[in-house]
């Protein structure tokens, strides 16, 4: 049985190209690879050229630029890569990372990739993506300037997977000026499929923090970390003792050597640039391994040599360093940092369920911001969590950080000391669910400039009545969220692991500001019997009853008075004199155009006339007079118009219920991609609703009604 679409085994071939096909097309032509998807010209550099012609790029494939290049040399090491002109030594620090856990690295490399015979200038790899694997194929052409490669290189300079792995990201995100700037938890994710998060290296004493990076390297996790600088010009600067502010370094080893019978732990890093080390105590060149004896330096495989890699002491790297990334490609890792790694009991993965759900946030519609917004914080994305098992008893885990970084820059009552002790009391008491969960928004690299939103998510429990209903203002308004991520920030993913007593909860996905658009994915590890689903619902309409109202005096006389004078032979009138009827009926903000009064004659049983009767003209005009009144609710500044926030509220109003989906298609079509929806547009999506609605009820196809009147409504509302 062949393995589902997006996993490893069956990635997504990137821009459709497929990796095989196209190597037996070159082998057999006899001619190497040139990719016209990523073209060797300066848009897939994606940064301004420079006008001195002495530092023109050119595109060399590898054996043009090293006589004895080879695409790997013996094995795969942390020295293999260096870092290029180019700002991504977040991106360098992970693939560092990746070459210390040889299985993680063949996913991202598949093996069996040569330079020599079968040689075509084709390879590919794969990177994790959104919840899906993707495989991506790249020609061996790199860009060079004044002989040596631009970007990413070895140590020993001849040999090429660092630098095709870089070009293969590059064309993924868009160009190699994409990856300019960026989190290490990015490249850490997107090597892996795992759960990248932050640690501040003051959370811990420098003991403790060994010992949790020593447990998380041994299950496999990816680590690297960095100083933070204190301001944009302290970025890049090196200190006094060969350490680079804003930095990333990938962490690679933790060991121990005994000192004069003082035990003292280290951490080995790398510096991406390939050279520029630590000069501190323990480093390549400090006096302190004189003392240390000959086998134990051996053992720990020390190296006196300028090629970024370096040793630090444990206490010397809490007092230098302050975050410290980490990413775990087992949930267990997360769950249980403490606990001695045994390689003969791994942590089973079976025992976690991951669930998974794409999202956008659309400016009017499902872009709320954030709970500081109390008018529209509601109208954001609503995921539906089942917790059904109790898997632990609360006891204290060091890893946890649920009460850090709780304030999300909004308005609200702190908790008294007493009340947050009764609450961890509880906590430690009840059985609860361990619950991972983290936001990624999607696509925010653009050229050479990161455009990340300020992004948190929020969870809320849910009494049994208002299981599967989508919340409104009034729930969010009374109630406090259980879990959230921490404040909103400003970076591709926020995660955070919370412990939930078993339940319903709905967890809202949003931007600090509202009306930012934007796509997200979310995944969230739970244990078995747990779920996770969109706030959906089954759309349905009493669209009649609602909107059946008497026709009042006054308007049967303009009706009689209209069709006396302009009425034609058939007793009936068009669209134009319609529009002149209603407008001379309606308030001025009210107004109708000619579009709108067609739309309102085709929503009509006129026997393909483009007419409409007496009748049928009251009967409209009554139903006006009711969304008219509907309408004027939500137009809060007596503008003539409403925030499509209100539209699905609105829509209640009139008696038609619609899930998120539904909604957002009819914000996008009835507000034109505007923030404010005018009161014909809100007419002509009920029009277009009702009759939709009306078409569904008289539906024959069983097939039709096995799919549902949400499928139904998303298929026709695009034409």
């Amino acid at each position: 049985m062949e393995a589902p679409l997006g996993s490893i085994e069956n990635p997504i071939k990137f821009q459709n190209q497929d990796f095989k096909t196209l190597l037996e097309e070159c082998l057999k032509s006899g001619k190497l690879f040139f990719d016209p998807t990523f073209p060797a010209e300066q848009k897939s550099i994606g940064m301004p050229e420079d006008p001195d012609p002495k530092k023109a790029i050119k595109w060399q494939r590898p054996k043009e630029i090293s006589k004895n290049a080879v695409f790997v040399e013996d094995t795969t090491g942390t020295t293999d890569i260096c870092q290029g002109q180019l700002g991504n030594c977040w991106l360098l620090a992970a693939l560092s990372c990746l070459t210390m856990h040889p299985k993680l690295f063949a996913k991202v490399v598949p093996p069996k990739q040569s330079l020599s015979e079968p040689y075509a200038g084709i390879f590919y790899f794969k990177f994790w993506q959104y919840g899906e694997w993707v495989e991506v194929v790249v020609d061996d052409r790199l860009p060079v300037r004044e002989g040596r490669l631009l970007f990413s290189y070895s140590h020993t300079r001849n040999e090429y997977w660092s630098a095709l792995v870089e070009k293969a990201y590059a064309k993924l995100i868009g160009s190699y000026g994409s990856l300019k700037g960026g989190n290490i938890s990015e490249g850490m994710e997107d090597f892996t499929g795992g759960i990248a998060y932050s640690l501040p290296v003051s959370s811990r004493t420098p003991r403790v923090l060994w010992r949790s990076l020593t447990a998380a390297l041994s299950r496999g996790s990816l680590l690297s970390c960095f100083i933070q600088a204190s301001s944009y010009r302290d970025i890049g600067k090196v200190t006094g003792n060969g350490l680079i502010k804003g930095h990333a370094y990938a962490i690679t080893d933790t060991d121990k050597v005994t000192k004069a019978s003082e035990e003292i732990l280290l951490l080995r890093l790398r510096n991406p640039w390939g050279f520029v080390e630590y000069r501190g105590p323990w480093s390549d060149k400090g006096k302190e391994w004189d003392s240390v004896d000959k086998k134990e330096k051996e053992r720990i495989e020390l190296k006196k040599r300028e090629d970024g890699e370096f040793w630090i002491s444990a206490q010397d790297f809490c007092s230098l360093y302050n975050i410290v990334e980490l990413c775990s490609v087992n949930p267990d890792t997360l769950v249980e940092e403490n606990t001695p790694a045994s390689p003969t009991s791994p942590a089973s993965p079976s025992t976690w369920t991951i669930s998974e759900h794409e999202g956008v946030w659309v400016p009017g519609n499902s872009a709320g911001g954030s709970r500081k917004y109390k008018q529209s914080f509601w109208k954001n994305p609503q995921f539906q969590l089942v917790l059904k098992e109790q898997d632990q008893t609360g006891e204290d885990d060091e890893d946890d950080e649920d009460d850090e970084d709780d304030e999300d820059d909004e308005d609200e009552e702190e908790m008294t000391p007493e009340e947050k002790k009764r609450e961890e009391k509880q906590k430690k008491k009840a059985k609860q669910c361990t619950v991972l969960v983290e936001l990624l928004q999607k696509d925010r690299r653009k050229k050479d400039k990161l455009n990340f939103l300020y992004i948190a998510f929020h969870i809320y429990r849910v009494p049994p009545e208002l299981k599967g209903l989508c919340l409104d203002r009034s729930f969010f308004m009374k109630n406090r969220p259980v879990g959230r991520s921490g404040k909103y920030k400003a970076q591709r993913g926020v995660w955070r692991k919370v412990h939930l007593d078993p339940g319903n909860y709905v967890m809202v996905a949003s931007t600090y500001r509202p009306n930012q658009p934007g796509d997200f994915f979310i995944r969230i590890f739970s244990k078995t019997g747990n779920t996770l689903g969109t706030q959906d619902f089954t759309c349905s309409s009493g669209f009649l009853t609602v909107m059946a109202t008497p026709v009042s005096p006054e308007d049967q006389v303009r009706v009689e008075k209209t069709f006396e004078e302009v009425a034609g032979p058939d007793c009936k009138v068009n669209a134009k004199e319609l529009m002149k009827l209603f407008n001379s009926a309606l308030d001025k903000d009210y107004h109708l155009p000619l579009e709108t009064c067609r739309q309102l004659i085709f929503g009509e049983d006129t026997n393909r006339r483009s007419r409409l009767s007496r009748k049928q003209t009251e009967t409209l005009l009554s139903s006006l007079r009711n969304l008219q009144s509907i309408f004027s609710k939500f137009d809060t500044d007596s503008s003539g118009t409403m925030s499509p926030f209100e539209l699905s509220t609105a829509l209640q109003a009139v008696g038609m219920q619609c899930d998120g989906k539904v909604v957002r298609l009819l914000s996008e079509r009835f507000a034109s991609g505007e923030l404010i929806m005018p009161f014909h547009g809100f007419v002509t999506c009920v029009t277009r609703l009702r009759k939709l609605f009306a078409l569904y009820e008289s539906e024959t196809s069983q097939e039709v009604k096995d799919r549902g009147i949400n499928a139904w409504l998303l298929q026709f509302l695009i034409l």
